[in-house]
């Protein structure tokens, strides 16, 4: 987790906790908190992106669209990171789309108002560049991770990412979501959490999950936590100047 060094608070997204103070506040008077409901769609597939966001708890699916309609999770946004990392990299469109997964709050700001206020120099705009590469990494390494790995060393990996990200060891859960994010079927979504159940390591009932023995998951997990982990910590951490 990043720690912020300029006293904002706590539970902030943690690019903007990490700001100067000056900065900070000149960046959340252009923005707008706002509810991550169950399933909202933040940016559609091949349309205008209207808004980024800075979640400040919740996480947000990235998922890649087949023509046969399944949808395929490549990347989660939590409140370390920004939704809508095109526009910042200069387009407007993608073909993929944003969904709230596990509800929470993010900060909101149009994106006319993001090119006026994060421009090349700004700190924001230097810490996004260390963060697009840090999602780059996440990607690239799921990328890697859902062709080696089994379908339950790829489920502890999500839970644990998942976990840092709302932290909590409870938070809601489907069996869409999930099928997504592994890229299996359902029925062996429930055979990979029936697994896992009887391992003890997690509790996982009408739709709720929740993380029973950590140290087990990471035990459990592939290398790959590890990796994105501290990736992100070496990028995006406290220490970026």
């Amino acid at each position: 987790m990043l720690v912020s060094k300029n006293s904002h608070p706590a539970d902030e997204n943690q690019l903007l906790a990490i700001l100067p103070r000056e900065e900070y506040e000149r960046l959340v008077t252009n923005m707008e908190l706002v509810p991550l409901t169950f399933k909202q769609t933040l940016y559609a597939a091949n349309e205008s992106i209207e808004y980024v966001y800075f979640p400040k708890s919740g996480v947000v699916s990235l998922l890649t669209l087949m023509e046969d309609g399944t949808a395929v999770e490549v990347g989660t946004v939590g409140n370390e990171g920004m939704v809508g990392l095109p526009v910042f990299l200069g387009s407007n469109k993608i073909p993929g789309l944003a969904m709230a997964q596990i509800p929470g709050e993010a900060w909101r700001m149009r994106v006319d108002v993001f090119k006026n206020k994060v421009i090349p120099g700004s700190t924001l705009h230097d810490l996004l560049q260390r963060y697009t590469q840090a999602l780059f990494n996440l990607i690239s390494q799921i990328a890697a991770c859902n062709r080696i790995h089994s379908v339950e060393e790829r489920f502890c990996r999500w839970l644990l990412m998942t976990q840092d990200r709302v932290g909590s060891d409870e938070f809601p859960l489907t069996q869409e979501f999930l099928s997504q994010m592994l890229g299996v079927r359902r029925p062996t979504v429930s055979l990979s959490a029936s697994v896992l159940q009887k391992a003890g390591l997690i509790r996982y009932v009408r739709g709720k999950m929740t993380i029973l023995d950590r140290e087990g998951l990471e035990a459990s997990s592939c290398e790959c936590y590890t990796i994105v982990k501290r990736e992100f910590e070496r990028l995006v951490g406290s220490d970026f100047d």
